[in-house]
């Protein structure tokens, strides 16, 4: 059954609560049992990385945990299968480049994705400009088109992007590619507050996320976080869907207050 992303997310902001989407490449090792580990320990919606051989926007840890998920024989179509045997009583997104849907046609990939029980999906290398026929064929199929705001999003087009973006509006906190940083950058802050300024729907920063701390930083603007080479790592490091539980609950807690 689908969860609708944007519903959902909605109604927890609206309750006041901060959300927490962390990030797990399809494929890995118990890659299933991780997800439903996240949603165990409090998850809000669970983002699933499509492996990609050719990923722009991910840093070394999700370009390891891509590379593990292709060497295991994971395709598009088994990641989406696959994710389809998950109850876990949150939304599922799926996050991976635009080749895939255009490759598949914007309406079997889509269609595809809401079969398997997946409620929103990103594009990240799909600007906003191109991104009309992608976006009717998703919402036509039911499945929400996430849309990123990144630091260099011109203040003309930030209101019309945000009200194009469902499911929530993807603030990236840096620019560069994901992974582990040391500090928080200032622009998180910023394209969280100019995202907030312009749209009512839930503004989550992503990218430049990489501890509790820092997550418990960026929510005292922005809505929530989007967590993912931290959460991968710990599979990578082989500390199993246990290890992934044990930070999202760190996370949890830390943006819990």
């Amino acid at each position: 059954m689908t969860v609708s992303l944007e519903a959902s997310l909605m109604s927890a902001k609206g309750a006041g609560r901060k959300l927490l989407v962390p990030y797990i490449t399809g494929g890995m090792d118990q890659w299933l049992d991780a997800i439903r580990a996240a949603a165990d320990a409090g998850a809000d919606a669970v983002e699933i990385g499509i492996p990609f051989s050719d990923p722009v926007m991910d840093g070394p840890v999700i370009q390891e945990a891509s590379w593990q998920s292709l060497q295991h024989g994971s395709t598009p179509q088994s990641v989406v299968a696959e994710a389809a045997d998950l109850d876990v009583g949150i939304p599922l997104a799926v996050m991976t480049y635009y080749n895939l849907a255009y490759r598949a046609g914007h309406e079997r990939f889509a269609a595809n994705l809401y079969r398997a029980g997946i409620s929103g999906c990103i594009l990240p290398d799909l600007p906003y400009v191109e991104s009309g026929p992608w976006r009717t064929a998703a919402e036509a199929a039911g499945v929400e088109p996430v849309l990123l705001a990144a630091p260099t999003t011109p203040e003309h087009r930030l209101p019309d992007l945000c009200a194009a973006s469902r499911g929530f509006v993807y603030a990236v906190g840096v620019m560069g590619v994901t992974g582990v940083r040391s500090e928080l950058a200032a622009s998180a802050v910023e394209i969280a507050a100019r995202c907030k300024r312009v749209t009512d729907k839930a503004t989550l920063v992503g990218v430049g996320i990489s501890n509790p701390e820092q997550a418990a930083e960026v929510v005292q603007v922005a809505d929530g976080v989007v967590v993912g080479s931290s959460i991968v790592r710990r599979l990578l490091d082989g500390d199993g869907p246990e290890g992934v539980a044990a930070l999202v609950s760190q996370y949890r807690r830390a943006i819990d207050g």
